[in-house]
């Protein structure tokens, strides 16, 4: 199953380097402004994370992808684990980065330029840790349902039957985990929202009075007017939104028409995407429960219309990441830095005809780069996994790697039976 799956995440690994580098040219050719005024916080933090994670990943990666000859199982086996720690080292410092743009700390503004006061602040902003853990939950969840629905339709086309089993059961247990730890973590999340960045989280419930008397209502359901300052059709649930963001019946919470026009976030998208990210998960923790359920009842693998499920939902964990990006950045407009650096002001001094042109180059790169991905995935997946054992005295029997002379052993039984 490592061998398998590895292969995947090599592929993955390489395409989220090259896709890296391209996005940080963007910094200089698109967002000049704003990488000169913000360079004193985010170069440190861009240099944090090639030292630490990227130097980690790229020393280990190639034990961890072709030493299965060449070092010891135990060196084998901590190469993998630098990897995954390099790998969240990355996210460590790119969240951290993107944190403070959010909910700026450690700083002094001196002539249009940040200046940094405090590391640690900088670092461990207020949205910092909500931040860093719900896209980490974000990431594993997406993997695990993910390999989840891959498994599913090897197992619905009756392929190595026992491996994509055993590959599921890991899958489910850690979505099991993690898709209800995720809600809790989105509870914290919205909390940190409402109390640093109030006019985000009124354009996301698309709440656009703030409530005097009694609590503030949920709208579970409308279609925001930027224009006309209202909901259409709009749905709501009595004193919901007050419970959700304040833990109280009668809690404040402050509408959007409380802020200039100006410095509103557009509500018509956030107010959606916010409820599409919610949906998916939710959805993913209703799948568990019914995994939950076929497991007691040893149904597990025996039940096609699950796998059809599984099938079905496992591009959903990407759409709820990209989904939710969408909502936590533009419900961050029209700042870059909230409050402090407008958007406006934080573009390139270049012609417009040089963005079209440079965004074209970035457009044609992204879909060679999406295309070939697409290809050697699939690729691979259809490949198959190698059930021969890559340790000389190891062989896969009955899907358990056995010393050989206990594979001998077992075929010396059988002829005997």
């Amino acid at each position: 199953m490592y061998r398998f799956w590895v292969r995947i995440f090599a592929i993955h690994f390489a395409v989220g380097v090259v896709s890296g580098i391209t996005l940080e040219f963007e910094f200089g050719t698109n967002f000049a402004r704003f990488s000169q005024a913000v360079s004193n916080v985010f170069a440190p933090l861009m240099a944090y994370e090639g030292m630490t994670a990227f130097f980690l990943e790229a020393g280990f990666l190639g034990i961890m992808l072709f030493g299965w000859k060449k070092v010891s199982p135990a060196v084998h086996f901590i190469s993998t684990c630098l990897v995954a720690v390099g790998a969240s080292l990355s996210a460590f410092w790119i969240m951290a980065a993107n944190a403070w743009m959010q909910t700026p700390a450690g700083y002094e503004l001196i002539d249009g330029r940040f200046r940094v006061t405090s590391f640690a602040n900088a670092i461990f902003n207020p949205s910092f840790p909500t931040h860093l853990t719900h896209m980490l939950l974000a990431s594993y969840e997406t993997a695990a349902f993910a390999v989840a629905g891959i498994c599913a339709w090897f197992l619905l086309k009756k392929q190595n039957d026992l491996f994509y089993q055993r590959s599921l059961s890991i899958a489910l247990v850690m979505a099991a985990v993690i898709a209800p730890l995720q809600a809790v973590v989105g509870d914290f999340k919205g909390q940190n929202v409402a109390q640093y960045q109030p006019a985000k989280l009124a354009a996301m419930e698309a709440h656009w009075n703030t409530n005097t008397q009694g609590g503030a209502a949920f709208v579970a359901f409308a279609f925001p007017d930027m224009a006309a300052e209202k909901n259409h059709f709009e749905i709501t649930i009595p004193n919901m939104l007050s419970l959700l963001t304040t833990h109280s019946l009668n809690g404040k919470v402050s509408g959007l028409k409380e802020f200039p026009k100006s410095d509103r976030p557009n509500a018509a998208v956030t107010f959606w995407s916010f409820r599409i990210m919610v949906g998916i998960g939710f959805l993913f923790v209703a799948v568990m429960i019914w995994a939950g359920v076929l497991a007691l009842q040893k149904r597990l693998f025996d039940t096609p219309l699950f796998y059809k499920s599984l099938v079905a939902i496992q591009p959903l964990g990407f759409v709820a990441t990209i989904i939710g990006w969408i909502t936590v950045e533009l419900g961050r407009q029209p700042w870059t830095v909230y409050g402090l650096m407008r958007t406006q002001d934080s573009g390139s001094p270049i012609a417009a005809g040089n963005v079209v042109w440079s965004l074209a180059m970035f457009v044609i790169f992204f879909t060679v780069l999406g295309g070939s991905y697409f290809y050697f995935t699939l690729k691979t997946l259809h490949s198959g996994p190698d059930l021969t054992s890559p340790i000389p005295h190891l062989q896969l029997t009955s899907g358990f790697l056995l010393p050989t002379d206990a594979r001998v052993f077992n075929k010396e039984k059988e002829a005997d039976a």
